[in-house]
């Protein structure tokens, strides 16, 4: 009971947990990445069973089969660290704390992710159920990263009403952008698996969107390095800063892989940085909030 105990108890526990969800619901995507351009999107024909008749995979689905079946069990792994970040924000901020109620909404958020994959196996990698599949996971990433500041008690920087609204439109513009880049994606050749079905819009003029949108976020980020470096505001000129490297990065991979016709290496890579820019976009939107009035 004390090593249990130890696991959950205390502030350095607390954060470690929580460090851990989060690392986790990123990393989910990168697997989840892994499984779509090594066409193993239905290596389980299955859900929740591989097969008809087996709840693991069978010799006979091969390679496909292990890779699905592989980033299937990682739910447990999102589950247990979900649990953990829960029972720790349990034992050290209360229950109905603030972060007892975010834990909870990353917990129940897992299962549900589960079941979404369901439907993306029952639809036969349908492009639009793949793409909410992606997206739930960007939102528990948000999650994740707002449960990471209350756990280090961030006392996020009062913003004049101006300033806050240009950190909430660079986010939102950052998060249609991920959206559209879902659309690119269900539009091209890695679908998960030969037979899955496209969108069947054109792919080079979604792709063309999706960077306009790209394009956007960096013109709102560095805007907001512009206006928080020159204010002097420490916390958002950071947050910024981090927003701004993330977004050229994943626009200068974005590139490669649209001129060098997809590479699944490089898609892979641009799959990172997603969860890298998601957690940048979340962590200025968390770090800032709107002047409170008298």
């Amino acid at each position: 009971m004390d090593v249990l105990k130890k696991l959950v108890d205390g502030e350095r526990a607390l954060r470690t947990w929580l460090w851990i969800s989060l690392i986790c619901n990123m990393g989910i995507i990168v697997t989840g990445a892994v499984v779509r351009l090594t066409a193993s999107g239905l290596g389980c024909s299955e859900w929740p069973k591989c097969t008809p008749d087996t709840w693991t995979t069978t010799v006979e689905n091969g390679f496909h089969g292990a890779i699905e079946f592989g980033n299937r069990t990682l739910t447990f792994v999102l589950a247990a660290a979900a649990i953990g970040a829960f029972i720790a924000a349990w034992r050290n901020r209360g229950m109905l704390s603030k972060l007892w109620w975010i834990t909870l909404i990353v917990g129940i958020g897992i299962p549900f992710q589960g079941v979404i994959g369901g439907f993306v196996v029952w639809s036969d990698l349908n492009p639009f159920v793949v793409a909410f599949h992606l997206l739930l996971s960007v939102a528990l990433i948000v999650v994740c990263v707002w449960a990471l500041a209350l756990g280090y008690n961030v006392e996020p920087t009062p913003l004049v009403s101006g300033q806050r609204w240009l950190v909430l439109v660079t986010f939102v513009a950052t998060m249609l952008s991920i959206w559209l880049g879902t659309v690119v994606t269900g539009s091209g050749p890695h679908a998960g698996d030969a037979k899955a079905p496209r969108t069947g819009f054109d792919l080079e003029f979604v792709a063309r969107i999706h960077a306009g949108s790209a394009w956007l976020v960096v013109a709102l980020t560095v805007l907001c390095v512009f206006v928080f470096t020159k204010t002097r505001q420490a916390r958002p000129t950071k947050a910024a800063r981090l927003l701004l490297i993330t977004v050229a990065l994943q626009g200068v991979i974005g590139y490669i892989q649209y001129f060098f016709g997809l590479p699944e290496f490089v898609v892979g890579l641009h799959m990172v940085g997603l969860t890298l820019l998601t957690a940048a976009a979340a962590w200025l939107l968390f770090s800032t909030r709107g002047e409170q009035r008298a």
